[in-house]
């Protein structure tokens, strides 16, 4: 079955699009909200990257659906914050190791640079150093030029 055939059998569809440093593709048109069942649910865990549905605009915790042609969405930015205890926790979890790895550079003759050149994972973290965005898809978005960050490190 294709996209459009799943959409108008939900009754939950749940929109999880992550193209880093660009915006979400819009996969479910208005049109295909027409072949739904009324009262079903999208959520769109995209909007914090535009929405990966037409009809979509951010909502907030305190006011987090509305309805479009009887379908209810709930578009809530930041999802994690309804649980912000445990998704700070977890982003600790994943983003110590990076912050060690920096703040042991610090001694050396390159600094932060030497941490990039050695470890791809913070090299892709890097989006923009001395006036260059080094984010592909950043850069396009916002019709800047693109500088690759192996430019940068040699």
């Amino acid at each position: 079955a294709n996209l459009a055939e799943c959409v108008a059998e939900a009754d939950l569809v749940i929109g999880a699009v992550l193209v880093p440093g660009a915006a979400a593709p819009k996969l479910v048109s208005r049109d295909m909200l027409g072949t739904m069942k009324r009262g079903a649910v999208l959520v769109d865990v995209a909007i914090d990257q535009g929405g990966c549905f037409e009809t979509s605009h951010p909502t907030t915790h305190e006011k987090p659906t509305f309805l479009v042609d009887g379908i209810v969405h709930y578009c809530v930015a930041n999802m994690p914050g309804a649980v912000a205890r445990t998704s700070t926790y977890a982003l600790n979890n994943v983003t110590l190791p990076h912050t060690l790895r920096l703040a042991d550079a610090a001694d050396s003759p390159g600094g932060w640079m030497d941490a990039l050149r050695t470890d791809a994972d913070l090299a892709a973290g890097l989006n923009v150093h001395a006036g260059k965005v080094t984010y592909q898809a950043v850069a396009e978005e916002l019709g800047y030029a693109w500088t690759p960050v192996s430019d940068l490190l040699t």
